[in-house]
């Protein structure tokens, strides 16, 4: 039976207008001509639309000649790549799908960066993350993290207010495209970035109702929970601030080189910068500049002698050629990027700090104080999965526990039974408060400040580091929770928590919530939680109900 649907990468072109003319014009027509592209119009879809194809054919691969000098033995083959992209017009929208080195005719200054996504972030199955591209901001790095499994988005550590979040991909959660019809009960991946890879219908009535679905999605559906962290950070959209981040940059092109601005590899263009061995680069000059790597020198040079008010925007005209073989032939090339995409520096204003990431200007911090209380709030369940009984004022923090545990079959109270600090033999560390039947740790607190919590925040982290890290520690928990439970209650000698519960009793609160946390403590605790989670350890916080009435009898 013939295939429905192939994975393909489809672009959203936001700044083309919806018409054959228009979307023809919006390419580069010497980079056509140069590859011999032909130009067809498909009527089947019965929308606007313009259909490339080219051959990218070279008579001998460029290691033939370098390899027949080793060798001694002459070889020749020859190489052939090919090309193709759709663009379509769909509800008043331009899209473009590649095929094969199609991308590579698809210019990015038209391409909406954060079309995939957008749509990843609202239909991607937050637990099931196969991989992310993210950008710390002001550092001139990108992470890459794959696990080819799946896993949940906490584990790849990329949920921070300064890191930005390029690209995610995954499995698809109740995927409304053609494939969910023909692949039931088999999991759908999906890579979302600037573009959409994924697997789209081949009949036109399928591509067409595939591609509305998705700008459905984009434009609805709100983002998952745990992965609207992504929208947290954008660019800056204000045109003031952004002529006068402009300026300034201008002038610091005109300067000699002092560091301040670094190189940056473009988000999408990670695997052809692996792949490539020569780079060429053209800046306000008829000829390239050709070098085995990325040169920032070079590019520094062209834009400082470039007049004022012009050095930005020829580096913005200005292009980088990735290519695998420094003969520059179509076959050879990787990809063909803005020069300015390669830079990033700081830029402040005042007392704030701006950073310019891909020819866009961020702001740090904006995303700040919005991604503490989204942290914060995620803590806090609807249903909890712990209930504690009310703590009257005259009970300690050890009678409360022992009494905690002792109602509850399977609990057991290990407060104050602690294990020696590999770090300071002379110095004892608590693991926990309460051990569930589940091994979920349990931390019992009650504070009338910050600095309690402060303790309790920390105590979590030491210990789960100490319980993943060092095998003695292990150890003395396992051993220890099997003599105090009487031999009823064995861990594994593995045993690392998964879950962590931080419960605590605030005084003259009535009720905890994300707002009744006091003000330093949400940021330590959602510092906390993310130090956590990147470790696979969940985090959830409930509260204590404080009792008024008549204190609990004194122990025998």
């Amino acid at each position: 039976m013939a295939a429905k649907t192939a994975v393909r990468t489809v672009y959203r072109l936001s700044s083309v207008a919806p018409t054959p003319e228009a979307m023809l014009d919006a390419l580069d027509a010497e980079l056509l001509d140069s590859h011999g592209a032909q130009v067809h119009t498909p009527t089947r879809l019965e929308v606007p639309a313009v259909y490339l194809t080219c051959g990218m054919e070279h008579t001998e691969a460029p290691w033939c000649e370098p390899m027949s000098r080793t060798t001694g033995i002459a070889v020749t083959e020859g190489v052939r790549r090919t090309a193709a992209v759709l663009l379509l017009a769909v509800d008043g929208t331009v899209y473009a799908i590649g095929c094969d080195q199609g991308y590579r005719l698809i210019p990015d200054r038209l391409k909406d960066k954060r079309f995939g996504l957008s749509f990843a972030i609202r239909q991607m199955d937050p637990n099931l993350i196969r991989g992310a591209v993210s950008k710390s901001l002001g550092q001139a790095r990108t992470d890459i993290s794959l696990v080819p499994g799946g896993a949940p988005a906490p584990l790849l550590g990329i949920r921070d207010h300064s890191r930005i979040v390029r690209s995610l991909g995954g499995y698809l959660d109740n995927l409304p495209l053609t494939r969910s019809r023909y692949a039931r009960g088999k999991a759908v991946s999906a890579q979302g970035g600037s573009g959409l890879r994924v697997a789209l219908g081949i009949e036109p009535e399928d591509l067409l109702a595939d591609l509305r679905t998705i700008a459905q999605i984009c434009r609805d559906d709100t983002p998952h929970e745990e992965l609207e962290f992504v929208d947290h950070v954008v660019p800056v959209s204000d045109f003031a601030t952004l002529g006068i981040l402009d300026r300034a940059l201008d002038d610091r092109l005109g300067q000699p080189a002092d560091g301040q601005i670094s190189i940056s590899v473009p988000g999408e263009h990670q695997a052809a910068h692996a792949e490539a061995t020569t780079y060429f680069t053209q800046i306000n000059s008829r000829e390239a500049y050709e070098s085995e790597d990325f040169c920032l020198d070079y590019v520094l040079s062209r834009a400082r002698v470039a007049p004022s008010g012009q050095r930005l925007k020829v580096l913005r005209e200005g292009t980088v050629t990735l290519a695998r073989d420094r003969w520059k032939r179509a076959t050879d090339t990787l990809a063909v990027t803005r020069a300015v995409n390669w830079l990033e520096t700081g830029i402040p204003i005042g007392s704030r700090r701006f950073f310019l990431m891909e020819d866009e200007w961020y702001e740090a911090g904006s995303a700040y104080v919005e991604e503490c209380a989204a942290t914060v709030a995620a803590l806090f369940s609807p249903s909890p999965s712990v209930v504690l009984p009310p703590w009257h004022a005259s009970e300690s923090e050890n009678s409360y526990n022992k009494k905690v545990a002792d109602d509850r079959p399977g609990w057991w109270c290990l407060d104050t039974k602690n294990v020696t600090n590999p770090l300071q033999r002379r110095d004892q560390v608590e693991i926990c408060d309460l051990l569930l039947p589940d091994g979920t740790l349990v931390l019992v607190k009650r504070a009338s400040g910050s600095g309690p919590l402060s303790h309790l925040f920390s105590q979590a982290r030491v210990a789960v580091e100490l319980l993943q890290e060092s095998a003695e520690v292990r150890a003395q928990f396992v051993e220890k929770v099997a003599w105090l439970s009487g031999g009823k209650r064995i861990l594994p000698e593995d045993f690392a928590p998964k879950r962590i519960v931080l419960a605590m009793l605030l005084k003259n609160r009535e009720t905890l919530g994300p707002e009744s946390i006091f003000c330093f403590s949400q940021i330590t605790i959602a510092q906390t939680a993310k130090a956590l989670a990147a470790r696979g350890v969940a985090v959830e916080v409930i509260g204590i109900p404080e009792s008024h009435g008549e204190g609990p009898s004194p122990a025998p």
